[in-house]
């Protein structure tokens, strides 16, 4: 899919108001293709899926609750920045490194408060750091450790899948939802469709509602639907942008709950120097 085409054939199915307002609905991400490898072959600071991460001396391995988390992924942003020019990764560092953690019981969900400290997501921009592999953590329960997995990048364009919610002025019934759903449908491909989708930045691809009011409430500690702060807080629901997105994935021997996913959400004020305090962390399973 491209956004020519997607803009084309919103046009043709009479949807003229979200041709104009395609920057809004149409996102460019990075796929994440994942391929099993030996460890040893992937040099340290590779991007990955899985392994063990390449730290700097002196880091610690994040805990949540007394245990070592998951790692998750890094990625070398140097790997992001190759497609600035198509229009990806211009909300990111420009050098560094990110790693992302995730709890070893897979007991954090997001949908509590309490939830935050689940997860972890290191950066460091100096390139001219030293990065170490590490070895597991003490603790570290072998199922929570996952197989290396090299990463191949490849341009990809999302949609927003509920338009509504990304432009407050549309009006919007259930036939148009379908319409809508129908024209993504038939413009996807194969390859778009193959699972797991690993992505990074873009639209996420949910299988549940959409998470950016969650993000938002519940990082706020609202959890309550008659919190007199919701209203207000809900006004900056839209500033939450998909970091990261790890599908389950059998190479990888990840699965989250019922062949679920996890999303990093990053408040897109703080994108500029990803740190977890300005993170959520959503699971979302069938």
């Amino acid at each position: 899919m491209d956004t020519t085409k997607f803009q084309a054939s919103l046009l043709a199915a009479g949807f003229p108001q979200l041709a104009q307002a395609i920057d809004k609905i149409a996102r460019l991400s990075l796929r994440l293709y994942a391929t099993a490898a030996q460890e040893a072959d992937l040099l340290p600071g590779t991007s990955k899926l899985g392994g063990l991460p390449d730290l700097p001396a002196g880091w610690q391995w994040p805990q949540w609750k007394g245990l070592p988390q998951s790692f998750i992924a890094q990625i070398r942003l140097a790997d992001v920045q190759r497609f600035r020019q198509e229009g990806i990764g211009g909300s990111l560092p420009e050098q560094g490194m990110l790693w992302f953690f995730y709890d070893a019981h897979q007991e954090t969900y997001g949908d509590q408060p309490e939830d935050r400290g689940g997860w972890s997501i290191l950066f460091l921009e100096d390139e001219q750091v030293e990065l170490q592999r590490r070895q597991a953590a003490p603790g570290l329960p072998a199922a929570a450790l996952f197989q290396a997995c090299a990463l191949r990048f490849t341009p990809e364009l999302t949609c927003s899948e509920q338009p509504a919610l990304d432009i407050s002025s549309l009006l919007w019934n259930t036939e148009d939802q379908q319409r809508y759903d129908a024209v993504i449908a038939g413009l996807e491909t194969t390859a778009e469709r193959a699972v797991p989708q690993h992505r990074l930045l873009g639209f996420p691809d949910t299988l549940q509602d959409d998470m950016r009011s969650q993000c938002q409430l519940v990082s706020h500690g609202v959890t309550d639907e008659d919190d007199p702060r919701q209203e207000e807080l809900l006004k900056g629901a839209l500033d939450w942008r998909l970091l990261l997105q790890v599908d389950s994935d059998p190479q990888a021997g990840m699965r989250w709950a019922n062949n679920g996913l996890l999303y990093y959400w990053m408040n897109q004020a703080d994108r500029a120097a990803p740190h977890v305090d300005a993170s959520w962390l959503v699971l979302q399973s069938e």
